[in-house]
């Protein structure tokens, strides 16, 4: 009797259980899409700022949304539709590269809609004029935790009077990247740029360039966690120690 009456439950059980299954990945899948989607930062390109290691959210309304919005790119449609804001000069975007647009890159807003940008002995210049900047506190680049690097690091402010910290060094030097012709950014388009000047690539290279509108995924917001990288994972301990708490948290500027 009771064997028989757990062989009628057994089936709605399953049902019930794959039930929950898909609709919580049903609900993650449109969290991530609408809301907020995790990142991690690979590369050094917006040091000091952000960190190789750090774990932070984009939200994807901040835009609005198109195609990159949502898992695999589908052309579900074209162009961008509710828009929250408008993308600001000096947002840290999240973005799909125009040549590959299965990478996600992340990188400042430079250049907006009509701009003409250029960089001249190393000096940003937006619509002609050089770009403010003052020598700050420098930066101690422990990624290599062998050698702890000192790194030039400014203060620049852009026209808007928003300020922002970039890093200055010739390590990864590329002659280029210090002086470039007059980038006028097309409609529809926008000019990306590392905060590590010198190791960065970004709108001053062809295969990035003048980024479409429709490859925003998103505005990176807050930095949930962030890890050394030194973590061993047969030593417990070690994951504790790497991890870098006072960057828990830390709002994107």
């Amino acid at each position: 009797m009771s064997t028989q009456t757990l062989e009628r439950k057994n089936p709605s059980s399953w049902n019930e259980t794959l039930r929950t299954i898909i609709v919580a990945v049903l609900l993650a899948v449109l969290f991530r899409s609408f809301v907020f989607e995790p990142f991690h930062i690979p590369s050094g390109s917006m040091k000091s700022n952000l960190l190789v290691g750090d774990y932070l959210f984009v939200s994807k309304y901040s835009y609005g949304y198109s195609r990159y919005s949502f898992p695999f790119g589908l052309p579900l449609f074209s162009g961008r539709i509710l828009e929250f804001r408008q993308p600001q000069r000096g947002d840290v975007v999240v973005f799909r590269e125009p040549a590959n647009p299965r990478i996600d890159f992340i990188k400042r807003l430079i250049g907006l809609p009509g701009d003409s940008i250029q960089v001249k002995e190393g000096i940003l210049y937006i619509n002609g004029s050089p770009l403010p900047r003052s020598r700050i506190e420098d930066f101690s680049d422990d990624e290599n935790k062998n050698q702890v690097r000192t790194i030039a690091r400014f203060a620049e402010t852009l026209p808007e009077g928003k300020t922002i910290e970039i890093l200055k060094e010739h390590r990864f030097f590329i002659p280029e990247a210090d002086d470039t012709p007059v980038f006028i950014v097309p409609a529809g388009h926008y000019f990306m740029m590392g905060d590590n000047r010198d190791n960065s690539r970004d709108s001053r290279f062809p295969e990035v360039r003048y980024v479409p509108e429709e490859n925003l995924v998103g505005r990176a917001e807050i930095i949930f966690f962030s890890t050394d990288g030194t973590a061993q994972w047969l030593d417990p301990v070690s994951w504790f120690k790497a991890m870098r708490v006072d960057r828990f948290f830390q709002l994107i500027r």
